[in-house]
């Protein structure tokens, strides 16, 4: 590691104010080496573990040096992993991972399944959506990270892991048992849709890993021989990930030669990334340059999505549906570290062929369509019974669903008022509910059931609003 030294200048005594002791630093006429900012570093290592009533293993003061350098930088997405973190940041974009195969998001401390992977272990064991976990293998995950939560979790091809979860619908504790497994990180996905008798495709892809170039090809040309007369991309909430993904992505929709972005260095020194179609098929190629294309874009639509969103709209090979995206128009690049983490630096600044630097502006949607807010409703696990008086953060959930669901909702605070308890009892009778005990209106059947309905909700294309503008702007754009 290159040493960086810092001139010092003459500093001739120092006085340590309330202690009554004068040190003397440095003698006139003495002559030291200059100290050096490593140097300082070994010096605190030094004492917190010798003076501090704290016992702290050096790998993890280490660690936390390394892990406050990167902070310093005031960029989040310079960062330092840990030898596990690294490795979990690796398998994520990987073309496949082992592990049982769940998607996880972390609410106020809880460990949520938003859902398990097809044909996973997970799946397999029984896993369902909204279980939360609880222990893996006898280890309570209480103020563990998310981080922390998937080392206990990950480990060898064909190792058995035991986890425990609760589960709001049945209110009640699951064991379940499975073994690791291979999981396909599959990134692209597609469908013909049906619009008016036109056949569209349809294909989302969820982030740009290591193979994603290669599925896109796969599943564009099944569509094709489908005979699909046009194609909406998906990008929304894609977080990005490998350049070179969708620089092959770009390659089979832009002319060979194309510039699709511009990478500027530290210095300034501006270099054009350009498509390249060799190694494509150039029939496939000839259709997939004349096809009409839509990109569905969000606010979650960042990095690489973005090098996508703005290459088309640039060159006018696709109109961008939805609203701006997220705004990141950095490169990043990792060095392993010899304590087995990673330190990821932005080193780079990407442009669009048009040289505009889109960092914390985002890309603007060429038509602006807000999405249904319930389309975008995150669930939550429910549980607890509930009477007019009461006030929670399920009561608030509740309250917030119905509201969007059409119903007469006076408040969102979580107080239960008879506005509220109306709402919930016209509910329970459309949905032929039994009613709940006592002076109770919300209860484990009635949570249930407003997840169930939101579930649905969500899946059904019809209240997705982008998607639907976008079908219809792309078969307006074929009929021309």
């Amino acid at each position: 590691m290159r040493k960086i030294t810092a001139g010092i200048g003459v500093l001739i005594s120092s006085l340590v104010v309330g202690s009554g002791i004068y040190f003397d630093w440095f003698t006139l006429g003495d002559k030291k080496e200059p100290v050096t900012e490593v140097d300082t570093i070994d010096e605190a290592m030094t004492l917190i573990e010798e003076k501090s009533v704290y016992s702290t293993k050096k790998d993890v003061l280490v660690e936390g040096a390394l892990r406050g350098m990167a902070e310093a930088i005031k960029d989040p997405y310079s960062t330092y992993y840990t030898k596990e973190e690294a490795e979990q940041h690796r398998q994520m974009l990987a073309e496949e991972r082992v592990g049982i195969g769940i998607e996880l998001t972390e609410n106020k401390g809880k460990f949520i399944v938003v859902s398990p992977v097809r044909s996973s272990p997970a799946e397999k064991a029984g896993m369902r959506s909204l279980d939360e976990i609880v222990q893996v293998d006898g280890v309570r995950v209480d103020g563990k990270t998310m981080s922390e939560l998937m080392h206990l979790i990950q480990g060898e091809k064909g190792t058995k892991v035991t986890i425990v979860v609760y589960r709001p619908s049945e209110d009640k504790h699951i064991k379940m048992t499975m073994e690791r497994a291979a999981i396909s990180n599959k990134t692209v996905s597609s469908e013909v849709v049906k619009i008016e008798d036109t056949a569209i495709g349809y294909v989302e892809i969820s982030l740009f890993g290591e193979k994603t170039a290669n599925e896109w090809v796969a599943e564009t040309s099944k569509l094709l021989r489908k005979d699909v007369e046009g194609i909406v991309i998906d990008v929304r909430d894609n977080p990005g990930g490998y350049l070179h993904s969708v620089a092959a992505l770009l390659s089979t929709v832009l002319e060979n030669g194309k510039v699709f972005a511009y990478m500027q260095n530290a210095e300034g020194a501006m270099e054009p990334l350009k498509t390249q179609t060799k190694g494509f098929d150039e029939k496939y190629l000839e259709t997939m340059n004349k096809i009409p294309i839509v990109v569905l874009q969000n606010q979650g639509s960042a990095s690489a999505s973005e090098v996508l969103s703005g290459a088309l709209k640039g060159w006018g090979r696709a109109s961008l549906v939805g609203v701006k995206s997220f705004g990141k128009g950095t490169v990043q690049e990792s060095w392993s570290l010899t304590n087995g983490g990673e330190l990821k630096l932005s080193t780079n600044k990407w442009l669009t062929p048009k040289r505009e630097w889109i960092h914390g502006q985002g890309i603007e949607a060429s038509l602006v369509i807000e999405q249904n807010e319930l389309f975008a409703f995150q669930l939550h696990p429910l549980t607890g019974k509930f009477k007019v008086g009461d006030m929670s953060e399920e009561i608030a959930y509740s309250q917030n669903a119905l509201q969007k669901l059409g119903y007469q909702i006076d408040r969102l605070d979580g107080y239960m008022d008879d506005t509220t308890a109306e709402a919930v009892n016209l509910y329970r009778k459309q949905k032929k509910l039994e009613q709940a005990e006592g002076e109770f209106y919300m209860d484990t059947t009635f949570f249930n059931s407003l997840n169930e309905t939101l579930k649905n909700y969500k899946t059904d294309r019809q209240h997705d609003q982008q998607f639907q503008m976008a079908t219809s702007f792309l078969l307006h754009t074929i009929e021309q």
